[in-house]
């Protein structure tokens, strides 16, 4: 028998900097395909795996939050920013499984992020709290799940589980999602910035305003 359950949470972390449509169009699309109540942004403040970004905590949250307000399924979440140190993923899901204890909780993340899943901190005990949700990224489609290593491919095959599971149980399925594909990077936005080109249409323009006000990324 089914769980009497809360409807999904999308969970969706990043450095956000800056953030982007590429951040944004498929977390609604997945928002959709498995009506999530809401999906929570939540910048981190000192990412394991990727250099130090290169604005503050303060400005990556308010240019998220300038971002998604036109959106009322997307909600800007800052207890990374108040946690301090490194922004540990598994930690944050501890959390947030006892803000919401009746809600399956859905860790949304592209191909690129989950072909390196193992080297996260405690990533075995990922599943305990949350599913995971892979949606395909412009630079990998899902046959890149043939290069990933071995732990990964026997993670996969073990928790994979058709669309439903993530409304009947709190945790522990993933699932391959395709969503449309918007090649944008922070990085590549950095750069036309830096040699002083448009990135028009590339993010929402109250972010656009953002960047300029602060004259980030110059």
């Amino acid at each position: 028998m089914s769980l009497k359950l809360k409807a999904p949470i999308g969970i969706y972390g990043g450095t956000f900097d800056p953030v982007h449509y590429g951040h944004l169009r498929p977390n609604l699309e997945l928002c959709e395909i498995f009506a999530l109540d809401h999906v929570r942004f939540i910048p981190a403040f000192q990412p394991p795996h990727r250099d130090e970004p290169q604005t503050s905590a303060e400005q990556r949250c308010e240019m998220v939050a300038q971002a998604i307000q036109v959106e009322p399924r997307f909600v800007l979440d800052d207890r990374e920013i108040k946690r301090g140190g490194p922004s540990y993923t598994v930690e944050t899901l501890k959390s947030l499984r006892q803000d919401y204890p009746d809600n399956p909780l859905c860790l949304l993340m592209g191909m690129d992020a989950f072909s390196g899943i193992d080297r996260w901190y405690h990533w075995q005990e990922l599943l305990n709290y949350a599913h995971i949700i892979v949606s395909q990224r412009p630079e990998t489609d899902f046959h890149a799940s043939e290069q990933w290593p071995t732990a990964i491919q026997t993670l996969y095959q073990e928790h994979k589980r058709a669309r439903q599971t993530i409304s009947d149980s709190l945790c522990g399925t993933i699932r391959l999602e395709a969503v449309t594909q918007l090649s944008i990077s922070a990085t590549d936005i950095r750069n036309r910035l830096k040699n002083k080109q448009s990135i028009r249409f590339l993010m929402p323009e109250p972010v656009i305003n953002l960047i300029k006000y602060y004259n980030l990324y110059t």
